[in-house]
């Protein structure tokens, strides 16, 4: 996990904690994570739902999301926010890279993918 005020690629490793997604994360506070997610094209990220507020950027790529049963596709320069609780679902349509902010931070995304 990374630790301290700045942290670079090689201090956050990268885990494949779904097959075709890869996460690495970054800055965390006590109220705040910020995670990268590189998506392969097709890769599936499952309906589900947590209770932290999540926003997010599309770096590059294209993807397809569904937040709350509507349903949107996002490409760079896209971003979306999931209020906690909120189920969403995500499937790179092009190899992706998006950027999520989680608040308050995900303690399952602090230790390395099992």
């Amino acid at each position: 996990m990374p630790d301290g005020y700045f942290i670079t690629p090689e201090a956050a490793s990268q885990v494949e904690m779904l097959p075709g997604v890869h996460r690495r994360t970054m800055g965390i506070t006590d109220e705040v994570m910020l995670c990268e997610f590189f998506l392969v094209r097709g890769a599936v990220v499952p309906d589900h739902n947590h209770m932290n507020d999540q926003v997010g950027y599309v770096i590059y790529g294209r993807m397809e999301l569904t937040i709350n049963g509507e349903t949107s596709i996002c490409e760079a320069g896209s971003s979306y926010a999931v209020p906690g609780g909120v189920r969403h679902s995500a499937r790179a349509l092009v190899d992706s890279l998006v950027i999520d902010t989680f608040s308050p931070p995900r303690n399952d995304y602090r230790t390395e993918a099992k």
